[in-house]
């Protein structure tokens, strides 16, 4: 006969079933799709693994959460490490996951172009919005490890151009937990100060890991907030970071940096040093052509007395050019003036007179009387004659 059973109560009994889940399953990897994810307003997400054939509940806490290089999303696969429990209040099966790898690939290489993409949606990479470098700079601010391979390779450069460029250093960490914090803080800082004209934020190369501060969100975001134009050397010319693709220009490494900040001044140096030389040869191709032609005034030139003398001749010559022909229009005058005198006494009236004829004037008005209508008996008249004249009363009128 069998012995009863014992009653247990619900709790109990998923207390038990609690217990033999976390006793045998401490530590579990499990393969699967994300379904279901809910990001909690406490931190932390909700999601079920997935495959053809099942599912089972999964929950990633805050600290685990905030751990993470990417964002988990529905459809996605990774790999889960963690440890199965029993959800009491409802009696379910969870996964309680202590870490998320994506399938694939690198959790990191997921994180990059998972922001990637983000940031290019935003416009980040837009290159309608990068600024062009100022030509001539004076200062430049660096952002990197006091003590890195860069600020050395920077400064080397600058010293060797000797351009004269102003360096203003801002240290920070530039790898490792709290890097990307600093960066941004450094980029945001030179904007406040104010003083730096173009910046170049960057460090060495190194391993994706080592790179890992330059692809933060918090670090493109400053890059692309910053009012002075930014230069990104990080790395060699393979390593490509977000701080790469979101700066103004990008330099395959610092030393590049420092070459291209350089190279506007170096080009303007260049550029008066060959103007110098432009100028100098026209001022002595000028010169020598002055000294030919005051050479040949010098050849041309006669004494003051030859000039004087030659001067004077010249005057007689004028002056007895000028009486010539002064005589010559007195005698074309004379000669007119007689025609013309010779015309008008041809025309005077005295000339008719010296034939016999006389004027007769009215003495009143003084106008000389050509109708006999306009006489009366009485009126008195000067009747003019070739010789003398003499004053005569109308008695009578005849028509």
């Amino acid at each position: 006969m069998h012995q009863p059973l014992p009653h247990l109560t619900v709790s109990r009994l998923c207390a038990l079933m609690r217990e033999v889940l976390e006793d045998n399953f401490a530590q579990v990897v499990v393969d699967g799709e994300i379904s279901n994810f809910t990001a909690a307003s406490s931190g932390h997400c909700y999601f079920c693994l997935k495959d053809e054939n099942a599912q089972v509940r999964a929950v990633l806490f805050r600290a685990q959460a905030r751990a993470l290089r990417f964002r988990p999303e529905n459809g996605m696969r990774v790999t889960a490490f963690g440890r199965l429990s029993l959800y009491t209040q409802r009696g379910e099966v969870q996964l309680i996951a202590d870490d998320l790898q994506p399938l694939g690939v690198g959790e990191l290489q997921f994180a990059f172009e998972q922001l990637k993409a983000r940031l290019a949606a935003e416009g980040f990479f837009d290159p309608s919005r990068k600024r062009p470098l100022p030509p001539y700079p004076g200062t430049v601010g660096v952002v990197t490890s006091a003590s890195g391979a860069a600020i050395h390779d920077i400064l080397t450069v600058l010293k060797r151009r000797q351009t004269g460029i102003r360096v203003l250093l801002r240290p920070v960490r530039v790898q490792g937990e709290g890097a990307a914090a600093e960066i941004s803080a450094a980029i945001a800082d030179l904007n406040r100060h104010g003083e730096a004209d173009v910046l170049i934020v960057g460090r060495g190369g190194g391993s994706l890991e080592d790179l890992w501060a330059f692809n933060e969100e918090s670090t493109a975001r400053a890059i692309f907030a910053s009012a002075i134009p930014v230069i990104s050397a990080v790395g060699h010319e393979v390593d490509v970071t977000i701080a790469d693709l979101v700066a103004d220009l990008r330099a395959a490494t610092p030393s590049a940096a420092a070459e291209i900040v350089a190279k506007g001044r170096l080009e303007l140096e260049s550029h008066l040093d060959h103007l110098i030389l432009r100028l100098c040869g026209r001022m002595n191709d000028r010169l020598t052509l002055l000294r030919e032609r005051v050479a040949g005034l010098e050849r041309r030139l006669r004494s003051p007395r030859q000039m004087v003398s030659q001067w004077r001749e010249r005057q007689s010559e004028l002056e007895r050019r000028l009486v010539r022909a002064m005589a010559h229009a007195h005698r074309e005058k004379e000669g007119r003036l007689r025609a013309l005198a010779g015309r008008l006494d041809a025309l005077s009236p005295l000339n008719t007179l010296s034939r016999g004829y006389s004027i007769a004037f009215a003495q009143k008005s003084g106008k000389a009387v050509t109708d006999a209508s306009a006489l009366s008996p009485g009126d008195r008249l000067c009747i003019r004659f070739s010789s003398g004249s003499a004053r005569a009363t109308v008695e009578e009128i005849e028509p």
